[in-house]
């Protein structure tokens, strides 16, 4: 029977362990409406009968899941702590027994005492390493799910080529719905009523090119546009209408590139798909996808001279790898196209037999596979050299010519002939084309301008000289033409005799200098000959590494959108369809745009201003942010008409409200676009617009401000100008009546169109809402505004990206899934810490931030099924969360961290959390250490209040065990960690000294075992914590470059940084348990340069960690002392860097802190401010230290223990130095010659003295009383000094007083004594110098200074060694550039800085282009530059491609709704075939190209000379 009673006693145990693996059954029991059982439960689970956490599970599947994850987690952590942790102290134990056990007088305290000291820490470190564990878990499991959701597949501009075929289809399936396309019309629906019937003859001429002689053409294209219509219809089949639509929208994403400045000009048209009226092709592929393949098909052609396994002999062999690489294919097709078009257009009328008589003949090989019957192939290479030489020659000349203002060739020379407006069709390899039509086509050349000015001479001595190089390049053309041809064969004979009389006609291009000199006029004004000829150089001229954009911000972009379109994302409804959302953003009184007076101030050492920080930021940006202005002097940035461009330009470089309301009103801008490719109208775009996107900034203080005249209010009222559909929330008082009561309102603004502000609403409210915190206050008033079905909550230092505003229809489709039992309620996106780049300690936090971001709320979600909410960028539901409490909390204190108590809510009341890593939202963090400092005490102290509040427990009490742990360790477990963490090193650092100083490291005469697993465990563990940011970076950037990330890190000082942090994180967590106190700290997200002063640092770091580091590392040296243990180092290597990481981190991240003059001014402000008795805590340490005690007497009892504890170990240490033999003196031997009752008696008398002068002071004069005071302290260093070296014992006392007078005073603060202070004084005096020695020490040698430099500025400015010097100088001689008298030192300095520059910038050259050939540096001659600047070599230059006539019109920077131009549809595109059906036939290897050959001309622009030559060309 007592079995069964057994068994029944453990029968709720059993049962809760069943609910433990089955959750379900738990929200059964509480969601029962059975007596009995709600009976059992009232009396067992009271919390029961609350209304919340009533379902609060997962389905099986998820809970099989996470079960495992902490099964297998808790199995290796137990295995691990008993082999590391236990069983090594198990000798130790029994050896301690064994003595009490054998040998009499023992004491069995005292063996309790030390087996409770030996085993403390390992039982610290058993507490702490699931943490650890966790981390590591954390990693594989992110690691594993990042990888299935597809994450880190494109993670290059190479990745972007490769997978861009397969792009479109996966766009058009997922981010269009089924209303976009062929589905509801074709691509010629781009085109409107009025612009079809104005291009109606335009088709008519490109169909007729296409196939001039098909009847059905001729049948169909008539006068009818409907007949056109349909016509297109069947040739634009859906697989180019894919092309077509994802073209504009890349066009419209590079295109915002431009407009933020993130790419060039150049940058933008090689990244843009381009369109060209009249052309075979209604789009083309842009510059960065086709570089280099051509040159990598040239390299397929010349397999035969290379390969002699087998001789490829035929067309079908040789240009099988061409026709099997669908972008090779389309490369090659394109040079032809455009090549033929420049060609004839460049030849003109007289020419064109010739011409299309040779174009028909090699149609005509190409279409009978008898190519290599009638050309040498293996030559091709020289005739692409020659057609780069002369395309380059055309790109430069034909942009810069002016043409004449007449002809100057006569008609009766030539006879007339229509050009063709576009190339023959490019089909070669797939049909041919009847090239005899090219004569029929009209002219499509531009009419000359008659009221152009007369040219100059000097303009016809240009025109003459683009037109001789152009002679000369043309003519290397055709001879290698020539060349190539097999002059055994008839048909390559004739074509051969045609190419010779091409160039010997007189009356043609290249001997009649008029004729020649009218043509190039003529593609001068053709704005589409220009854009041809820029793709065309682009395509055959460039490497892909010259066409990719250089900014390590556009590169990310693109390719974590391009790697978006293949994850995992719902597919995408209508516009009318779509769910509606608003986005609500909270503001209080940040910068809103920075002026000019914010910009321009400087405030530093470094005398650097914001402005000149940004400007060396960000270079590159800065550079197109002045070719996009077209400015060439950058001191008009600040005119009147570019003044606020520049301040856009600065604000959204910073963390201001500017940068984040232009990237939410993307989300508009994306929507217009996509309702665009739907078809609908501009009204109805419109009212949609409305309906389902609002942007509501809940501003509390506008209100205020408007009547305080701030100029931020004058920049907001600008925000809603701009952008019309932006809100304004506020909250308004109004005083009514003589009472003097207050009525509150919140009211609703916007712009009403014709530049002022329109009150839209004005709501009564019982009273002040701003009851508790602000921010969620904030939020609360401002929710009744807000009017879509979701509300995703921005926080002011966020920005959004075009691009994947794009993506935000699908992720509201989120919330249609349901993946488990409860409904979707709360949907987490994806954050980028776009601050890293600003310095080593901003990159720092921004790991740290991507690390949580993205890994562990991944991993939160899934597998662990416990993600809350932890702040914004989440999306909520709006109709879910407003029946149930809102979505903010906002009682003073307890909700500090008000996002958490969100996702507390969320969960206790039925809701799910997913997250979705497919859309990315940007996120500031703070970047200057007390930034960093305050903002992680404000979420500790947020993690305190969090363990104190019901929210918690009563989740807790739901949770099943494994989701249990996953909350603990996923949320404020980490802080809780961190205190165990701190605490175990204190407990490992006073064991250690007690052990030494006591004489009980080794136990009874055995040898004594050093503590080294301690060591290795606190070491090794501490190096497990950055597998997760490992296992983050590698996911998305590769293993390697996550490897040398890291490594970058440690070299940098990243351990000081992040062990500083664990004890900001431990220190304010203990003070909240224990004091209470937790507060909001705003942080402030400026730039931070500027140097902080030394008693600044010491104000914000002295109690949490300078005295820790302090105390530990004179314990350390206490051990040292007194121990026999040997192996120092290898046993307090790890406690040696917490102390140090404590003491160094607040000015190894501070600049200029080595710098001598730096180090002297921070010494003379620490002693003025140690001395201060007025002027608040920042001038008085005084008030400062009455301010940051006096919470030790306001503790309870219970928390005063905790510091009584601290007092016995002081007593302990003091107690055990006193009755040491460290310098004992045995003065019976040697009588001091002074006794040392009379130096102890001057001591006391003298500090006497010093009291008194204190109270008195003020009733003397200077001179006095600075006499006094000098005697007293000389009469101090005097006895004291005496007293030590008359009697070493002193040392031994003194030390040992020290300790004990630090007890006293420990126990004196928390009952509230004044008389501490005084040695509180002293103690800080002596911290204070154990900092100013070393730092004095190392800003004499220099080198730290500029080391500390260079490594803290790593990230942001590696490229500039001397940063420092350079802005300062740029300063001083932006200021001293308008004396009349410059300074003479200053342009010295200047002069020398400017050859140090120089000197590694030619280093850098050196490395990076080894293999450039230098350049002579011959005499110029003045008046032939203008000719010289036309034909100098080939360079890298910018190519003006036209391109994106589909996209928005711009013309003021502003996208027009409505403003797609017609789509131009072509038969002839299918030799994307196979790229437009996506997946079927992309090879997945890289491209292998070869490197583009750079020529160069004849002459170079350095020594022309115009001179006849002596020889004739061949006629």
């Amino acid at each position: 029977q007592y079995v069964w009673l057994s068994c029944l006693c453990m029968a709720p145990y059993a049962l809760e362990a069943l609910t433990n693996m089955f959750p379900v059954i738990t929200t059964k029991l509480y969601t029962s409406r059975n007596d009995y059982v709600q009976t059992f439960l009232n009396i067992l689970f009271p919390i029961s009968r609350l209304y919340v956490g009533k379902e609060v599970h997962e389905s099986f599947r998820h809970t099989a899941v996470y079960v495992f994850f902490w099964a297998t987690l808790i199995t290796w952590k137990l295995f691990f702590s008993y082999v590391f942790e236990v069983y090594s102290m198990v000798l130790p134990t029994i050896q301690l027994t064994d003595d009490y056990a054998n040998f009499p007088g023992q004491s069995f305290i005292k063996m309790g005492l030390l087996l409770g000291l030996r085993w403390l820490p390992q039982f610290c470190v058993y507490c702490i390493d699931m943490s650890i564990w966790y981390s590591v878990w954390q990693a594989f499991a992110g690691t594993s799910v990042g990888f299935s959701d597809h994450l880190g597949d494109i993670r290059s501009m190479k990745d972007i080529r490769n997978s861009f075929g397969r792009a479109p289809e996966h766009f058009c399936s997922k981010m269009l719905s089924p209303d976009a396309g062929s589905r509801r019309g074709s691509s010629a629906s781009f085109l409107s009523a009025g612009e079809l019937n104005s291009r109606e003859s335009l088709d008519n001429r490109r169909q007729s090119l296409m196939n001039p002689n098909s009847e059905e053409g001729q049948s169909l294209l008539g006068s009818d546009p409907h007949k056109l219509q349909g016509y297109v219809n069947r040739l634009l089949d859906v697989r180019i209408q894919k092309w077509v639509m994802f073209s504009t929208v890349w066009n419209e994403v590079i295109d915002h590139f431009r407009e933020e400045d993130l790419i060039s000009n150049r940058e933008r048209d090689y990244m843009k798909f381009s369109r060209f009226d009249g052309f075979s092709q209604a789009i083309y592929l842009p510059v960065f996808q086709t570089a280099g393949v051509v040159e990598e098909a040239l390299a397929q052609l010349e397999r035969p001279m290379t390969d002699d396994s087998h001789v490829l002999t035929n067309d079908a062999n040789l240009f099988k790898p061409i026709l099997n690489h669908v972008t090779m294919r389309t490369a090659v097709s394109e040079v032809w196209e455009l090549g033929n078009y420049v060609l004839l257009k460049l030849l003109g009328p007289v020419h064109n037999d010739d011409a299309v008589y040779i174009m028909n003949y090699v149609l005509k090989w190409v279409e009978g596979g008898t190519v290599t019957d009638h050309m040498q192939i293996a030559k091709i290479r020289g005739v692409m050299k020659c057609l780069v030489q002369l395309v380059d020659v055309l790109g430069k000349g034909v942009g810069r010519r002016k043409p004449a203002s007449q002809r100057r060739s006569s008609g009766s020379k030539a006879k007339k002939r229509n050009e063709p407006t576009g190339p023959p069709a490019r089909g070669v390899f797939r049909r041919t084309l009847s090239a005899g039509s090219l004569g029929s086509v009209s002219n499509q050349a531009a009419s000359v301008d008659r009221s152009q000015s007369k040219v100059t001479d000097e303009n016809v001595v240009i025109a003459d000289a683009l037109r001789d190089h152009t002679r000369d390049k043309f003519r290397a053309l055709i001879n290698s033409l020539k060349g190539i041809m097999n002059a055994s064969d008839p048909e390559s004979k004739e074509v051969m005799d045609r190419l010779t009389f091409a160039t010997s006609m007189e009356n043609g291009f290249f001997w009649d200098d008029a004729y020649a000199s009218d043509a190039l006029d003529d593609m001068a004004r053709s704005d589409i000959f220009k854009s041809v000829v820029a793709k065309l150089q682009g395509l055959v001229a460039c490497h892909p590494d010259e066409v990719e954009p250089k900014s390590k911000e556009a590169k990310r972009r693109l390719t974590f959108f391009v790697n978006s379109l293949f994850m995992d994302m719902p597919n995408a409804p209508s516009i009318h369809d779509m769910f509606s959302w608003n986005v609500l953003t909270p503001y209080y009184k940040e910068t809103v745009t920075l002026n000019k007076g914010e910009l321009e101030t400087r405030s530093d050492a470094l005398g650097v201003s914001t402005m000149l920080y940004l400007q060396t930021l960000f270079k590159a940006d800065w550079s197109n942010f002045l070719e996009r202005m077209g400015l060439q002097d950058e001191e008009k940035v600040w005119s009147k008409k570019y003044s606020n461009e520049t301040r856009q330009w600065a604000s959204i470089r910073a963390q201001t409200l500017n940068r984040t309301v232009s990237g939410m009103m993307y989300f508009e801008k994306a929507l217009r676009l996509l309702a665009n490719l739907e078809r609908l109208d501009d009204d109805t775009t419109n009212d949609l617009m409305g309906e389902k996107f609002g942007y509501i900034v809940a501003c509390q203080v506008y209100g205020q401000m408007k009547k305080d005249q701030d100029s931020k209010a004058d920049d907001i009222d600008a925000l809603m100008h701009r952008f019309p559909h932006m809100r304004v929330a506020y909250i308004d008082s109004v005083r009514h009546q003589r009472s003097g009561q207050m009525a509150f309102y919140s009211c609703l603004v916007k712009s009403n169109g014709d530049g002022k502000i329109q009150e839209l609403y004005r709501v009564r409210l019982p009273g002040n809402p701003i009851l508790g915190e602000g921010k969620p206050e904030n939020q609360n008033h401002a929710m009744i505004f807000t009017r879509g079905e979701f509300v995703q909550t921005i926080d002011m230092n966020q920005e959004g990206y075009f691009e994947e505003a794009l993506k935000m229809r699908n992720a509201l489709q989120e919330f249609a899934k349901r993946d488990g039992p409860m409904p979707t309620t709360i949907l987490g996106l994806r954050e980028h810490i776009f601050t890293g780049s600003v310095s080593s300690l901003a990159n720092y936090m921004a790991l740290q931030e991507t690390s949580f971001v993205t890994l562990g709320q991944r991993v939160l979600t899934k597998p662990l099924c416990i993600r809350l909410h932890y702040g914004h960028p989440d999306v909520f539901d709006k109709l879910f969360f407003i029946t149930r409490g809102g979505i903010s909390k906002s009682s003073k204190g307890i909700n500090l961290s008000e996002d958490i108590f969100a996702g507390y809510n969320n969960a206790i009341r039925g809701g799910q959390v997913a997250f979705k890593e497919y859309l990315q939202v940007g996120k500031g963090r703070d970047v200057g250490m007390s930034q960093i400092y305050q903002f992680e005490a404000k979420l500790s102290q947020g993690a305190g209040e969090q363990s104190l509040s019901r929210d918690v427990y009563r989740l807790c009490h739901r949770l099943d065990f494994s989701r249990l742990l996953s909350y603990y360790f996923g949320g404020i477990g980490h802080y809780f960690s961190n205190v165990l963490t701190v605490f175990t090193i204190y407990v490992v650092v006073y064991l250690m000294a007690i052990l030494a100083l006591y004489d009980l490291e080794k136990i009874g005469d055995r040898l004594i075992t050093p503590m080294g697993t301690i060591q290795m465990l606190l070491g090794g563990l501490g190096l497990l914590q950055t597998i997760p940011l490992f296992s983050t970076l590698g996911v998305e950037r590769g293993w390697w470059a996550s490897f040398c990330e890291l490594i970058q890190v440690f070299a940098t000082g990243g351990p000081l940084h992040f062990m500083f942090h664990i004890q900001t994180k431990a220190n304010y967590m203990t003070q909240t348990i224990l004091v209470g106190g937790a507060k909001y700290r705003p942080t402030g997200r400026g730039f931070v340069t500027q140097h902080t002063p030394m008693d600044e640092q010491y104000r914000f770091f002295a109690s949490s960690h300078l005295y820790l580091g302090v105390e530990m590392g004179v314990l350390l040296v206490i051990m040292g002392v007194y121990s026999d243990a040997g192996q120092y180092f290898g046993r307090t290597w790890s406690l040696w860097l917490a102390s140090l990481s404590f003491l160094v981190s607040p000015f190894w991240f501070n600049p200029l802190t080595f710098d001598w003059n730096m180090v002297t001014s921070d010494y003379v402000k620490f002693i003025t401010w140690m001395r201060g008795n007025s002027g608040g805590a920042s001038r008085s340490w005084s008030i400062w230290w009455g301010e940051e005690n006096a919470y030790y007497s306001k503790m309870p009892f219970a928390s005063k223990i905790w510091f009584i504890i601290k007092s016995v170990l002081y007593l302990t240490i003091a107690e055990g130095i006193a009755r040491s033999d460290l310098l004992r003196a045995d003065t019976t031997l040697n009588q001091p010659k002074i006794g040392v009752s009379f130096v102890v008696s001057s001591i006391v008398i003298l500090f006497a003295l010093w009291g008194l002068l204190g109270k008195v002071e003020h009733m003397m004069s200077y001179p006095v009383r600075r006499t006094i005071g000098i005697l007293i302290a000389v009469g101090l260093m005097a006895s004291c000094t005496t007293a030590l070296v008359e009697d070493s014992n002193f040392i031994r006392y003194g030390l040992a007083a020290y300790y004990g007078i630090g007890a006293m005073c420990q126990l004196g603060l928390l009952s509230g004594s004044k008389f501490v202070k005084n040695f509180y004084f002293v103690h800080d005096l002596v911290c204070g110098h154990i900092i100013f020695i070393p730092l004095f020490i190392l800003a004499i040698l220099q080198i730290p200074h500029y080391i500390q430099t260079w490594l803290l500025y790593h990230n942001a400015l590696s490229s500039d060694v001397v940063v420092s010097n350079i802005l300062r100088y740029a300063r001083k001689s932006q200021e001293s550039g308008g004396t009349s008298a410059p300074n003479e030192d200053l342009v010295e300095q200047i002069s020398e800085l400017r050859k140090v520059v120089q000197k590694q910038e030619q280093m850098i050259e050196s490395i990076n282009n080894s293999g450039a050939r230098p350049t002579s540096s011959l005499r110029q001659n003045p008046s032939t530059d203008a000719i010289a600047s036309l034909i100098k070599a080939p360079s890298r230059e910018q190519l003006d491609i036209q391109t994106s006539v589909g996209s928005y019109a711009r013309a003021t920077g502003h996208s027009q709704p409505g403003g797609l131009r017609p789509t131009l549809s072509a038969s002839t595109l299918d030799v994307w075939g196979e790229m437009a059906l996506g997946d079927a036939s992309i090879p997945q290897g890289g491209y292998q190209t070869a490197p583009t050959r750079q020529t160069s001309s004849t002459r170079g622009s350095s020594d022309f000379s115009f001179t006849q030559p002596d020889v004739m060309p061949p006629r």
